[in-house]
């Protein structure tokens, strides 16, 4: 049996209405500022989490270590950066000098 033209449109308004919807859900699923904001609470949380704190305090300890020893290190002057210096006699001999 044929469809008549108001069924016709009944099913089409009703597809209209089911792709606004699926629009609209795509829309909210997406909004940047949603996903900033969640991302925000989920990295939030893990620092708060044992595993998150125990993590900022490794990374802050190593940050605290390797500034410390490069100002102790200027401040004595021992930088162990060197250069190597070859001299020759009867065969290459290779020493090594700091750089300043």
């Amino acid at each position: 049996m044929p469809r008549t033209p108001e069924q016709i449109q009944q099913e089409i308004d009703a597809a209209r209405e089911s792709l606004g919807a699926t629009l609209d859900e795509l829309a909210f699923r997406t909004n940047p500022q949603r996903l900033a904001d969640q991302g925000k609470a989920k990295v939030q949380e893990f620092l708060q989490s044992p595993p998150g704190i125990a993590l900022v305090s490794v990374v802050g300890l190593t940050v605290t270590f390797v500034v410390t020893r490069k100002v102790v290190r200027r401040v004595r002057g021992t930088d162990r950066r060197v250069e190597p210096v070859v001299t020759y006699r009867r065969e290459p001999v290779v020493t090594y000098r700091r750089v300043r």
